[in-house]
């Protein structure tokens, strides 16, 4: 059956399907008892075959830290419904992170700047899969797919100033790098 990330497997989401000998499937698993109690690391659909890249590392656990791959980190950054893109920043979606703000005339904003490009979301709230009907929601809450020093860079960026998500289109892979925007500019 469907299965959002982050999820256990049990046996109740699994079957055995016939599949023939001839065109195996590498990483696909031979018995349910395979795959009961993995952390699923991408959303799943009913009938789509269990591979064990979709899964995390055996005993490495179910919930949103068996999709963190090695090497990244997750980060929440707090938004309303102008920073979260009014609720079409989802998880599984790409953004763009602008820092609005001026560090020298006491929080007056004057200059914004893409200082994170092409970053995954995670989570949308608690919700690690998208609304059932396709539809936006309001979260409080986006987790970020970052590289550590990227996060480093995240949590200045909310401190210092105001964070803003720019929605990507998801086939659009190009950083680069627009210059900051003075308000002198506009």
């Amino acid at each position: 059956q469907n299965v959002s990330l982050g999820a256990r497997l049990t046996e109740a989401d699994l079957r055995m399907a016939p599949w023939p000998r001839a065109v195996p499937i590498q990483g696909s698993f031979q018995k349910i008892s395979d795959v009961v109690g993995r952390g699923v690391v991408v959303p799943m659909a009913l009938n789509e075959p269990v591979l064990d890249s979709k899964l995390a590392a055996q005993g490495s656990g179910a919930g949103l830290t068996a999709a963190i791959p090695e090497g990244m980190r997750a980060v929440s950054v707090k938004v309303n419904d102008v920073i979260g893109v009014a609720g079409f920043v989802v998880p599984g979606s790409r953004v763009d992170v602008i820092l609005s703000g001026s560090p020298v005339n006491n929080g007056d904003i004057q200059m914004s700047k893409v200082i994170l490009e092409n970053i995954q979301v995670l989570a949308a709230g608690q919700n690690v899969a998208t609304d059932a009907n396709g539809k936006p929601q309001s979260v409080q809450v986006v987790t970020l797919l970052v590289t550590p020093e990227d996060s480093q860079k995240l949590a200045l960026a909310t401190v210092e100033g105001k964070v803003q998500l720019s929605l990507r289109n998801p086939l659009d892979l190009d950083r680069t790098n627009p210059d900051a925007v003075r308000r002198e500019a506009l």
